[in-house]
């Protein structure tokens, strides 16, 4: 198998972004490239799939965004930085991957 489908990786989504929005704000061509590179591109998140969860998390106050000129082409662009319940979010759907994993195991023949 070469890629993960977006069906069994969908409730990880969220994981991921936050994950890269840890440390610093990024935006979502950045996020992206960065998902698909970390992943050794067995995972690309779509587009659609993306701005879907900004909308999602930043309705749920796990995200917010903001506009910053790009200085290399005056363009403006959207910034997504974690709140703090986005952080705590962050931790809890860590805490149900062990577990989800730990169960799912058990299924695996390997």
């Amino acid at each position: 198998m070469s890629a993960i489908s977006s069906d069994v990786i969908r409730g990880y989504n969220d994981t991921m972004i936050l994950y890269i929005l840890l440390n610093e704000p990024s935006y979502g061509y950045e996020i992206s490239k960065l998902i698909k590179s970390m992943s050794e591109e067995k995972y690309i998140i779509k587009e659609t799939t993306l701005y879907s969860a900004f909308t999602r998390m930043e309705k749920n106050g796990y995200i917010e965004s903001f506009s910053d000129e790009d200085r290399g082409n005056g363009k403006r662009r959207t910034y997504y930085r974690i709140t703090d319940a986005g952080r705590q979010y962050y931790y809890d759907k860590c805490e149900e991957w062990t577990l989800t994993k730990e169960v799912v195991e058990k299924f695996i023949k390997k």
